[in-house]
Parts: C-alpha cells; sequence; structure tokens
C-alpha cells in the first residue's frame, strides 16, 4: 500500500500553490485517474510521489509518501533524454529487461504489447523508434521489474488503438493499485474507480482538489449535478435577501419619515417611534448575519474556450490533395506501398494504424503534396511540438510575431479563453506542460486563419476536460482537416473517413469504436 498524507506542492518561482494536503491511501485495485486543465500540475505530482527529489529544482513539497518498501513503477510522459542516445539493447541490459529470469514474461509482453523487436533493433537508438514504440519499450522494462504499485503518465501517448485496448484490460485486472494521467476520456470511462480531480481558482492563485470512488462518467455526472444545485440555491438565497431588504427599507424609510414629521407635542408617539426604529435595525443585522451563512456560488474551475473564424472555410469542391505513393519509405525501408489519397475542401480524414506503420512519415509526404493555392491557409501541428516550436520565445511572441498591438491582445484574449495566466503568457515557452504546448498550436492555427489542418495526434496531453471542447470545435470547423489520431473519441466524433495505414497499403475503413 502506498499512503500519501497532507502532501502539498508549491511553485519555487511564484508560489503559487499545485496541490495543498492531500491524503489518500492506493490499495490493491485502486485505479485512480488523475484530472484536471492543463499546467494544473498533473505530472508534478506524479513525480513527487515517485521521487520527490526529481521535481526539487522548481518546487517544494511539504507533507509524506510513505512507500513502505513498495516498488513502485513509474513511466514519465517523455523518455528521459539521457537514454535517447543509448541503444535499445543497452537500455534493456541496464533495467534488467533481458535477463534470462524475465525470458518467458518477456516473450509474452512483447506479443501483448504489440512490440516487433528483431535482432537488428537492440543496435537502433532509442530516438530512432516511433512515440508509441518510445512507450512500450518503457512499458515493458517497468513491467518486468515487478512493480507493487504504478504510476504512469500519459501511458497512452501515441500507442496504436490495438495496444490500447490492451492497456485497458491490463489495467482492470490488475491488482496492484495504478495512479495514471491520460487525455483518452474512454480509458478513463472503462478502467477508473477512482478519481483525483485537480483545480485552480482565482487565476491559479488558489488550489483545490476533490477525490471521488465514482467512475469518471458518474464523477462528471455527480459534479455536475451539484455544482447546478450548489448555484441554484445560492441565487435562491441572494433573491430571496434582495427582496427582503426592499421590503425592510420601506419599512426604515417610512418609520424614518414618521420620525422627522413626528410633533414636539407629542412625546409619547415619538418613544414608540424610536422603539420601532431600534425594532428595524437589528431586524437588518439579523438579515446581514443570515447573509453571512448563505451559500457560496461554485468556484469550479471554467472549462477552456476556442472558437474558429468564419472565414476559416474552404469550398467543398476545391482539390486540397491528390497524392499517389508508389511506396512508403524512410530511407530504404518500405513501410506500405500503393498509397493513394484525395482530399476535397471541408472533409475531415482521420488516420490511425500500428506503431512504427509510418503514419508520422506518412504525413510528412502528405505536408508536401497538400495543393499549392493562394486560398489555402496550411496549418500544421507536429506529435513532437519541437519541431517548430522556439522554445526560447514567449507565448506572445510565438502566436504575435508581428509585435503590433493589434495582434498582441488578439493572442491575448484568446490564451484567456485557454486558460493561460498573464504570467505564462509572457512566460517562455519551455516553462508549460505538454498539454499547455498542445493549446498554444491549437491557438496558432486559429489566429492565423488556417482552414487546411495537418494533425499528428491533436488531442495528445490535452486533458479530458478540454477535450470535448476541442472535439466540437474541429467537428464543426468548415475547413479540411487531415489527422493522425489513436483517440478513439476523436475518431467517431471529429472524421467523417478513417483509414488505417498498414504493411500492405492504406484503406478506407468504416471502423468505430
Amino acid at each position: 500500500m502506498l499512503q500519501i498524507k497532507d502532501l502539498s506542492i508549491y511553485m519555487k518561482n511564484d508560489g503559487r500553490p499545485l496541490v495543498e494536503r492531500l491524503t489518500i491511501n492506493l490499495n490493491s485495485n485502486d485505479k485512480v485517474a488523475v484530472i484536471g486543465e492543463e499546467g494544473n500540475g498533473k505530472s508534478t505530482l506524479l513525480r513527487a510521489i515517485y521521487d520527490v527529489e526529481s521535481i526539487s529544482d522548481y518546487a517544494v513539497c511539504e507533507g509524506a509518501v510513505f512507500k513502505k518498501r513498495c516498488i513502485i513503477g513509474y513511466l514519465p510522459q517523455l523518455l528521459e533524454d539521457k537514454y535517447l542516445n543509448r541503444k535499445l539493447g543497452e537500455y534493456f541490459t541496464l533495467f534488467h529487461v533481458t535477463d534470462a529470469k524475465n525470458a518467458g514474461q518477456y516473450a509474452r509482453l512483447l506479443t501483448e504489447l504489440g512490440l516487433e523487436v528483431g535482432k537488428e533493433d537492440y543496435a537502433r537508438l532509442l530516438s530512432t523508434f516511433s512515440g508509441g514504440e518510445k512507450i512500450k519499450i518503457q512499458l515493458l522494462s517497468i513491467l518486468l521489474s515487478s512493480p507493487d504499485v504504478l504510476l504512469l503518465d500519459e501511458p497512452t501517448n501515441d500507442i496504436d488503438i490495438d495496444t490500447l485496448v490492451w492497456l485497458e484490460t491490463f489495467i482492470n485486472t490488475c491488482r496492484i493499485p495504478v495512479m495514471y494521467v491520460s487525455h483518452d476520456e474512454m480509458l478513463i470511462e472503462n478502467t477508473a474507480n477512482v478519481i483525483l480531480h485537480m483545480e485552480m481558482h482565482k487565476r491559479k492563485s488558489e488550489c483545490s482538489h476533490t477525490i471521488s470512488r465514482l467512475s469518471y462518467s458518474e464523477y462528471i455526472k455527480v459534479r455536475k449535478y451539484n455544482l447546478e444545485k450548489q448555484d441554484q440555491i445560492a441565487t435562491m438565497q441572494r433573491a430571496e435577501y434582495a427582496k427582503q431588504m426592499e421590503r425592510w427599507k420601506k419599512i426604515h424609510d417610512k418609520v424614518e419619515k414618521d420620525q422627522e414629521n413626528i410633533s414636539r407635542q407629542d412625546p409619547a408617539s415619538g418613544r414608540l417611534l424610536k422603539k420601532k426604529m431600534k425594532s428595524v435595525k437589528s431586524q437588518e443585522k439579523r438579515f446581514m448575519r443570515e447573509k453571512e451563512d448563505f451559500t457560496e456560488f461554485s468556484d469550479a474551475e471554467e472549462a477552456i474556450f476556442l472558437r474558429f473564424y468564419d472565414g476559416q472555410y474552404i469550398n467543398t469542391s476545391k482539390r486540397v490533395l491528390d497524392m499517389e505513393l508508389d511506396y512508403l519509405k524512410i530511407g530504404d525501408k518500405v513501410l506500405s506501398a500503393d498509397v493513394k489519397l484525395y482530399v476535397k475542401g471541408g472533409e475531415h480524414i482521420g488516420i490511425y494504424g500500428k506503431n512504427g506503420a509510418g503514419k508520422t512519415t506518412l504525413l510528412r509526404q502528405i505536408l508536401n503534396h497538400i495543393v499549392q493555392d493562394n486560398n489555402i491557409r496550411l496549418g500544421y501541428m507536429p506529435q513532437d511540438y519541437t519541431d517548430s516550436m522556439d522554445n526560447s520565445l514567449t507565448c506572445i511572441e510565438f502566436l504575435a510575431p508581428s509585435g503590433t498591438k493589434a495582434d498582441i491582445t488578439k493572442a491575448r484574449q484568446y490564451m484567456g479563453g485557454m486558460k493561460f495566466t498573464a504570467d505564462e503568457m509572457i512566460g517562455p515557452i519551455s516553462g508549460l506542460s505538454g498539454g499547455q504546448k498542445a493549446k498554444l498550436y491549437l491557438l496558432k492555427i486559429v489566429l492565423d486563419g488556417c482552414n487546411v489542418l495537418v494533425m499528428d495526434e491533436p488531442t495528445r496531453n490535452l486533458s479530458p476536460l478540454s477535450n470535448p471542447v476541442i472535439r466540437e470545435q474541429l467537428k464543426g470547423f468548415k475547413g479540411t482537416i487531415i489527422a493522425v489520431s489513436h483517440d478513439r473519441k476523436f475518431l467517431n466524433e471529429v472524421c467523417d473517413k478513417r483509414y488505417e495505414l498498414t504493411d500492405k497499403g492504406f484503406f478506407r475503413t468504416d471502423m468505430t469504436w
């Protein structure tokens, strides 16, 4: 069992709290989904539980984590840089993956994870594997360490749908506690039996958390009902108070006027009015005391806001892409053959396939074949944000490179809708979470007026609370979308055409989830 007692985490640079006095016991069969908006500290919480020293350069920790000799398996959101230039064989040796005692379990997990490792792969640098393959390699090494507790930070990032389904089954049948952060709502709906919701309030100057032993869908339903009920009671109390005060003022004003008009020759009436005024003022004090006990309006973290321009439209008869590839290659390696894709204006294309199938390579080919036309404004959202994002820039500089007052003002307004604080807007991109960087790319697409979007895993790193808003806006987008995704809700709701990339070819499919 892992016990967390009165855990508080504060940012060093501004003292901002991420979590305060968190107490929770992780017991057998607990499947804890940590949810919250981007930048709320979910990844930092997992890192602190695993090793408090790992956050000491940017955060201060109070409270205690009692591990009781637990072996903790921790999957970070990104493979650490120090391993990227290591060969796969060296990495496996370092973590005892290929030890003789693990031979049987190693072979079984390779099959279950859908990870194909040939002899030649042991000499490959980890940096050359796809994002999903890196996740699987780390999961393999973690599971072979026989952990007592699993802490998984975005385990669904970049893994293919078959592996997602396996991961759901694994989490559900796993007897040890699992605490995880994931953007994949379907995974959370299908596996979580405990919800830890981290929230920020008052421009991220205050934090709160909720622990609920409900399923995710039940938690969202109950939370919505409770918040609406709370606001309803608060509204009714204030409306009734306003009526009371209106009636009270009429009485007060009448008594006050009678006092002004009372004749000095009638002292008895004067004494009665004075007594009555005392009673009226006592009533006012009682009303004020009752007001102090009113139910507060809910202080729940507001949902993000994103809206595309009406002008981000492309005619449905417009040819956007007409691509035919005899072979899809990376270097001399053939990934697929006979790849054809024709896309018109307004179509929403979803592409999925196994890890290592070449989906990102395919997107790069698509970018090269997009029709060159003055009416096409292309926006690209890569899987690896460092591809075209300078981390030394501030958010304002990234979104408004012109530096004009009008562009800066518009960028600030849109970032406010995405819940960026004023400090985050002018701070370096390097200080943002993965989800916040994803939001920046989405805002860049909006502010640049793009009407053709090529997106590689657009919902990765976005919270399950943000994703419904993003999906709704992309679903209604009047332009063209060509996206690689393993997000089943995204493929179902946003994409009107779906294609699977395999080593045998590129096929239209009616698959839904």
